[in-house]
């Protein structure tokens, strides 16, 4: 007997969603509608290879948890117009979190991944975690009173943080890269001042989340992320999937060590990546070049990373430098990668991201003379389009992934 698919009464005279059916055919359907945004029950049953009563009976209960509406008739084929069954965008709402090192970026999206509102702020992370916590919440009200819309629409949070994830204790850090951390988890004051579930991973995992939904890998199932800022970290995908390692620390990049006479890193080995390209590693840099170039735009100044991406566009002598230097040594590292996973592409994103061009063709060419097969191997390497959002958004997306294989977190959807 089909089920009733009328909402029902939250106990105070306003209706309440109906329950998604919690079964695969209902996730099919509804994650169908989701990627086709319209399509008619007919081509649903085809999608699906299920009747069309069937089809309908699902869309039914479907219609009735506010997910998916009826949207207007599509093209007709001889017979009637179609009506066609659409998702519906704003029905929630989801809080993006990145957590960097010295900053804290919130966004809230809709369940497309626009943009409703956004916050930044400098903060040092590393040392100040009560403030952190506390700075988080606020950004995170302060994105919901710019969106002022209905707070039950709020479905999730995910947070990205600078540091690897155990999935067996996503609540907590590590120490090694975050001391002051030690004790502090980020989901009890989020939970207890929104009261919606949160989810929490790896900065550069949900970078290359983001990249696969709506950014430069779209339709790409193996390539790897690599995020380029205070830290450096890769988010793999593999079979379109995150691949997080036994213990959740696959992809930490920035500790293979390519100078074991280099510069001692917080993990406690000499001569990683991320002591030679880490943000202030680069500015460093830059500033003890300064009087080798009387010349540069820099010259005078005390250099920030956005100063130098900025030189280097404008083609700066040692702007340019301090980029080639960074795009060897990110090369030596890229080439290990595919060499050893052979990933359809690698987008670089993070701050230095921005040089664009000035970091990639160095890139190119110091990974062409270290792979295996260098011309196709340094073909596909690229820089990402989303910005500086990227790894808030990618936090959003991780919740919306969740929601669409658990259509249970939806907001307003209640329990059978």
């Amino acid at each position: 007997m089909a089920s009733d698919s009328r909402p029902r009464s939250a106990g105070d005279g306003r209706p309440r969603p109906a329950t998604v059916p919690d079964d695969e055919l209902a996730r099919r359907v509804l994650n169908l509608v989701w990627r086709r945004r319209a399509v008619s029950r007919a081509e649903i049953a085809r999608s699906t290879g299920r009747s069309r009563s069937t089809i309908s009976e699902v869309v039914g209960r479907l219609l009735g948890t506010g997910l998916v509406a009826e949207v207007g008739a599509g093209e007709s084929r001889g017979g009637r117009r179609p009506i066609l069954v659409g998702f519906e965008d704003e029905a929630g709402v989801i809080l993006g979190v990145d957590v960097g090192a010295t900053h804290i970026s919130v966004i809230l999206t809709d369940l497309r991944g626009n943009t409703l509102a956004w916050r930044e702020r400098s903060h040092p992370v590393r040392s100040d975690p009560k403030g952190a916590e506390a700075l988080i919440t606020g950004l995170g009200e302060a994105c919901l009173a710019e969106w002022n819309g209905d707070r039950s629409r709020l479905m999730g949070i995910g947070v990205a943080v600078p540091s690897p994830v155990d999935p067996g204790s996503p609540d907590r850090v590590l120490e090694r890269v975050l001391p002051a951390w030690r004790g502090h988890g980020v989901l009890d004051r989020l939970n207890s001042v929104f009261r919606v579930p949160v989810f929490v991973d790896n900065d550069a995992n949900l970078g290359a989340v983001a990249e696969r939904w709506w950014g430069e890998a779209v339709g790409i199932d193996d390539f790897v992320y690599l995020k380029v800022a205070t830290g450096v970290g890769a988010g793999i995908m593999i079979n379109g999937e995150i691949h997080r390692g036994a213990t959740g620390v696959a992809g930490e990049i920035g500790h293979v060590a390519i100078d074991p006479n280099g510069p001692e890193c917080v993990c406690g080995n000499r001569g990683c990546l991320a002591t030679f390209v880490g943000t202030r590693q680069l500015v460093d840099r830059a500033r003890s070049l300064l009087n080798s170039y009387p010349d540069s735009i820099l010259a005078g100044t005390e250099p920030g990373i956005r100063a130098i991406e900025d030189a280097a566009l404008a083609d700066d002598p040692l702007a340019l430098q301090v980029v080639n230097e960074a795009a060897v040594r990110l090369g030596i590292v890229v080439a290990g990668v595919l060499n050893l996973l052979n990933p359809g592409s690698v987008v670089l994103g993070g701050s230095l991201a921005r040089a664009g061009d000035r970091l990639i063709r160095p890139l190119r060419e110091a990974v062409a003379t270290r792979t295996l097969v260098a011309s196709a191997a340094a073909s596909d390497i690229r820089t990402s389009d989303l910005g500086e959002r990227a790894v808030a958004l990618g936090a959003a997306t991780h919740v919306l992934v969740a929601a669409l294989a658990n259509p249970r977190l939806f907001p307003g959807v209640i329990p059978a």
